[in-house]
């Protein structure tokens, strides 16, 4: 089969996709994967075909819209933008696409071939649309929200997509989820058939070989706020100041020059970007903004987390990762939180551990493809 993936330009919606997208060419099929140039680099490993485009979305350095329907705005001026250059490719069999990747659906439907999205995130379930009424209303009452909607109404229209807005970005027709069941809310109202939980997919070339240096045996807690949500010197000095002393600290400053975070601890190691995987396979207890990525990947590792959520699906997930037993909130950003936290996500330790065999039974690269080929050509 020839597949045409539509990414999003965010490392946090690439990255999980990218060994399924590996195995798919491992298995023959050819892939033709677009998203922005700046992250080209992380797609040509997989063997894809990297179809490179400007992007309009935030760097790494800038900063995400606060307001939801900016926000979302932003995902469809980007892609308005890449649906010229989808069209002006060869009709393939079927198209995969990112939750951000609405052109590929538009694509499809002009093609008339299957569309499979890839979700690096959880999905909608039956009674979805009722139960987030109330949240949605209030997007969609402001300014922006109306703006937002009235830009989306008129470029569907303008591609003769008569489905509802809502409905068409948000509740696709087939879907594989790259998030373990564990962290779907009301899994059990997913409709299995159309929606395949293939569960986190971590990337094998991501792995660098690192670990931590031999000879200090103190528990090792990593510190990473993913790739957007990562300007909080205030949690970061919090933690070296802390947990320096009786814990190795592995710190992911992203946003924060590390030199502006003062003398380090002994034995802490601090830089813009860490080795996630490498490094959670060595930790003991990971402090994380609760994004699904590193939500699932804490649970690959068997990791307790004290979850410090900023935006988005970070505080359903950190609620979620708290209500199976991984992990805990950080009830404020101050000392005796931390203190008080930290004892109580290493208490969760075994229930940790316990999830990752869990997760890893029904996860990984080749199941996902498995449900992409099904899926792809149904």
């Amino acid at each position: 089969m020839h597949l045409l993936m539509v990414g999003t330009t965010a490392p946090s919606h690439v990255y999980p996709g990218l060994a399924v997208i590996a195995e798919l060419v491992r298995r023959g099929h050819r892939v033709t994967y677009a998203v922005g140039e700046r992250l080209a680099r992380l797609v040509a490993p997989t063997g894809a075909d990297v179809l490179a485009h400007r992007s309009l979305l935030p760097t790494a350095d800038e900063h995400w819209p606060q307001d939801v329907a900016q926000a979302r705005h932003v995902f469809l001026d980007e892609q308005a933008a890449v649906l010229p250059l989808l069209e002006e490719q060869a009709r393939p069999n079927a198209v995969l696409y990112d939750i951000g990747g609405y052109a590929g659906r538009v694509a499809a439907r002009r093609w008339d071939v299957p569309a499979v999205q890839l979700s690096p995130a959880y999905v909608a379930w039956d009674g979805y649309e009722e139960d987030m009424a109330e949240h949605e209303a209030a997007v969609a009452a402001g300014p922006s929200g109306r703006r937002f909607a009235a830009a989306l109404r008129e470029w569907l229209d303008a591609h003769g997509v008569t489905d509802d807005g809502e409905a068409f970005v948000g509740r696709p027709s087939a879907c594989v989820v790259l998030v373990p069941r564990v962290l779907q809310p009301h899994a059990d109202r997913v409709d299995p058939d159309r929606y395949v939980f293939a569960g986190p997919c971590p990337d094998p070339s991501r792995l660098t070989g690192w670990a931590p240096p031999s000879g200090d045996d103190r528990p090792l807690v990593y510190v990473g706020l993913g790739t957007a949500y990562t300007d909080r010197p205030d949690l970061y000095r919090l933690c070296l100041q802390v947990l320096g002393e009786d814990h190795r600290v592995v710190l992911a400053s992203g946003k924060v020059d590390p030199a502006d975070l003062g003398p380090l601890p002994r034995g802490a190691v601090v830089a813009r970007v860490q080795p996630q995987m490498d490094v959670l396979a060595h930790a003991d207890l990971f402090v994380t903004h609760a994004g699904m990525g590193g939500a699932g990947e804490a649970l690959w590792y068997g990791v307790p987390t004290v979850a410090v959520p900023q935006a988005v699906d970070q505080f359903l997930n950190a609620k979620t990762l708290e209500r199976i037993g991984a992990g805990v909130q950080l009830a404020a950003v101050e000392p005796a939180a931390l203190r008080s936290a930290v004892a109580a996500a290493r208490a969760c330790a075994r229930r940790a551990r316990a999830l990752r065999d869990q997760v890893r039974a029904t996860g990984g690269s080749g199941p996902a493809a498995d449900a992409v080929e099904r899926l792809a050509t149904g």
